[in-house]
């Protein structure tokens, strides 16, 4: 057990290596995109059920429930509500956007490290070039895997989050 993982982190760090530093960039964009997913699965598959109950609680304990002031009340919490729903999923959003970006960054530093090895070396040497294409591609790779990967799970929590949504109408009821 001791020694697969060590040989994970062992291939890990190779990778990492091979694609230059803007792969670190796109490592820490892709713990935290993630990061922020899993709080809002968390967050829209425990803690929403009790605030939404909490509101409903509070809304249903209310004796008048008709009048203006009393639908304003209610639109506010129902605005509250959403925004719970929706909170940081546009900061996923632009990490899913920002990934392919940095690729694309790690791309040109690659390519620029390329051009390099050819204005010293000729174009003749493919082993000195190798490292500069490998340097161009993964990060590239990397930024391209991890917007898919974060658009799967944006187009998941959208729908939930738009779910969630069309359910508070029904638990908070307007009585009139």
């Amino acid at each position: 057990m001791l020694f697969a993982f060590t040989e994970a982190l062992s291939s890990i760090r190779d990778f990492m290596e091979q694609g230059g530093s803007v792969l670190w960039l796109i490592a820490i964009l892709v713990f935290f995109m993630w990061g922020m997913i899993f709080e809002r699965i968390w967050y829209l598959s425990h803690a929403h059920k009790e605030y939404v109950s909490e509101l409903a609680d509070k809304w249903n304990s209310r004796k008048d429930k008709q009048s203006w002031h009393a639908l304003q009340i209610r639109e506010k919490m129902m605005s509250q509500a959403k925004m719970e729903i929706n909170k940081n999923i546009s900061i996923i959003q632009t990490c899913i956007v920002l990934a392919p970006l940095l690729g694309l960054l790690g791309t040109v530093t690659g390519m620029i490290e390329v051009f390099q090895v050819m204005a010293f070396n000729g174009g003749g040497d493919a082993r000195a070039m190798a490292g500069g294409v490998s340097k161009a591609t993964l990060p590239t790779m990397a930024g391209m895997v991890a917007a898919l990967s974060g658009s799967f799970a944006a187009i998941y929590l959208t729908s939930t989050s738009k779910r969630h949504e069309s359910e508070l109408n029904k638990i908070i009821k307007r009585e009139i």
